[in-house]
C-alpha cells in the first residue's frame, strides 16, 4: 500500500509583501487542470483547516500570484450557528452587488503572525453575483449572501491587490486578535 503524502500547511505572505499589491494572474483551463495547481489547492485547504486562523485565503497570500482562492467556513466557538460552506475560486469576477453596504468584522491572516492579526470594521455587500471557474476549468455563475458574499469579496480584493485595511471606513475600529476575540466573547 503506497504511504499517502503529508501536506504541511504553506508559509503565508505579510502585509508589507509587493505581492500582496499585485494584480493576480488569470488561470487558463489547463493550468487550472495541472498537477501543480490541483496540489496548490490542497495545500490551501490543508493551510485553512489546520491553522484554523481564517475562513478564506487567497493564492498571493502564500506567495502564488495567480486568481486563486480557497474558502473553509466551519462553525466555530465564536460562531456556533455559521453554515458550513466551502468552494474553490479561480478566475472570480464579482458581476452585481445588490443592497446597500453593511458595516461588518473583518480580518486577514497576512495582517500579522498567528494570533496577532488585524480586525477591523468593513464595508460589504451583503449579497452578490459571481462568475468563477472551478477546479475543474468550468464556469459557473452564481448567487451568494451572508458570510460568504462577505468573505468572497475579501478574497476577490486579495486577486485585485486590494487588502481589507485599504476598504476601512471608521479607523476606530480596528483590534488586534486578542481584543477582538474579547468582544466577541462578552456576547
Amino acid at each position: 500500500m503506497a504511504k499517502r503524502e503529508q501536506i504541511k500547511p504553506l508559509r503565508r505572505t505579510q502585509f508589507g509583501n509587493p505581492l500582496l499589491r499585485q494584480k493576480a494572474k488569470q488561470l487558463a483551463k489547463q493550468e487550472i487542470k495541472s498537477v501543480q495547481t490541483k496540489r496548490l489547492i490542497r495545500r490551501m485547504q490543508v493551510t485553512l483547516k489546520t491553522l484554523r486562523l481564517g475562513i478564506g485565503l487567497a493564492a498571493p497570500q502564500v506567495g502564488e500570484g495567480i486568481a486563486l482562492a480557497v474558502i473553509i467556513i466551519q462553525p466555530t466557538k465564536h460562531r456556533p450557528k455559521v453554515e458550513p460552506f466551502e468552494l474553490v475560486l479561480i478566475n472570480p469576477l464579482i458581476t452585481e452587488t445588490f443592497g446597500r453596504k453593511r458595516q461588518l468584522w473583518e480580518g486577514c491572516i497576512s495582517s500579522g503572525p498567528n494570533k496577532s492579526g488585524l480586525f477591523a470594521k468593513v464595508p460589504r455587500y451583503h449579497r452578490l453575483k459571481l462568475r468563477f471557474m472551478d477546479e475543474q476549468g468550468v464556469t459557473h455563475h452564481r448567487m451568494f449572501e451572508g458570510l460568504p458574499a462577505h468573505v468572497i469579496q475579501h478574497e476577490v480584493d486579495h486577486l485585485s491587490g486590494v487588502l481589507f485595511v485599504d476598504r476601512v471606513k471608521d479607523t476606530t475600529t480596528y483590534k488586534t486578535y486578542t481584543e477582538y476575540m474579547k468582544q466577541i466573547a462578552k456576547k
